[in-house]
């Protein structure tokens, strides 16, 4: 289930950055920049989670990034984000999802999950936002992607 779930991932932020990168330009700046920063901490949250899972050092500080960048900019760095988690994914084994990992959250506490609920964490984390952003693009008068999961299956 981790495996469809992570490749719902990825297909839910195909659909969204379609759409994002199909608004007219005159959309108004501010939900723009909006949606933009909570799309880029989705972004910085899955780099840290690849971090915890890959037990390397992912260098963020805090949970977004001072600088914003572009959404073509952003959309090409979801895009590689995503291909290392199906790939991550497609060779682990019952028996490595349920191994527990020691890791630290950006605010200094100790952490301590299985791969599968970090990859569990990364899914659902991406899926609220994503609403969060639906619900902007609504008030922009621009219809949201129908990404729920049930399409997706």
């Amino acid at each position: 289930m981790i495996k469809q779930l992570i490749g719902y991932k990825a297909w839910a932020n195909r659909e969204l950055f379609d759409c994002l990168l199909a608004l007219p330009t005159d959309i108004a700046s501010e939900p723009r920049h909006t949606i933009i920063r909570l799309l880029n901490h989705v972004h910085v949250v899955d780099q840290i989670f690849r971090a915890h899972l890959s037990a390397t050092q992912h260098g963020h500080r805090a949970l977004n990034t001072l600088a914003t960048p572009s959404l073509n900019e952003l959309w090409a760095a979801v895009q590689e984000m995503d291909q290392w988690y199906l790939g991550y994914t497609s060779g682990l084994t019952d028996e490595q999802l349920q191994q527990r990992l020691d890791f630290v959250f950006v605010d200094g506490t100790a952490g301590n999950l299985s791969r599968a609920e970090m990859l569990l964490h990364v899914v659902n984390h991406g899926t609220y936002h994503r609403g969060a952003v639906g619900e902007l693009l609504h008030q922009c008068s621009s219809a949201p992607p129908r990404d729920v999961l049930t399409r997706y299956f």
